[in-house]
């Protein structure tokens, strides 16, 4: 596969999300539904996963570049960030915090389990050299 191809593989994947949103009406964006499509292309086609591994570093290597379109779309929204900036803010880090603290409180719960997991199999391995 070509970096042109790859790049057609990410925006068909995007495009498919977006009409598989509007047609079935799903509660999910587009996007994310485009993602689970590349999943499962990338799960079916592995000989695709170098080129697009190229693909993508490049795109998250100049991410900032694309932040330049939606900024200038907030800079036009004025009016409307002057009346709920504040509470658009606050929702923000609230969320963000939110996120944080469930992130790392799942982590720390799969940790543990892990460790369980783990501790239960050198308990059954050392049970095993004592037997021998």
């Amino acid at each position: 596969m070509t970096m042109i191809g790859a790049i057609a593989l990410l925006f068909t994947c995007q495009l498919l999300g977006e009409i598989i949103h509007r047609l079935a009406g799903l509660p999910l964006p587009g996007s994310v539904i485009g993602m689970v499509l590349l999943i499962c292309w990338l799960g079916l086609v592995r000989k695709e996963r170098p080129t697009l591994e190229a693909v993508t570093g490049w795109l998250t290597a100049h991410l900032s570049i694309m932040f330049v379109p939606s900024a200038v779309g907030l800079i036009e929204e004025g009016p409307v960030l002057s009346q709920y900036g504040i509470g658009l803010a606050v929702a923000t880090i609230i969320s963000t915090l939110l996120t944080m603290v469930v992130g790392a409180l799942v982590f720390r719960w799969a940790l543990r389990w892990v460790k369980q997991d783990d501790d239960a199999g050198n308990e059954e391995t050392e049970r095993e050299g004592m037997g021998a």
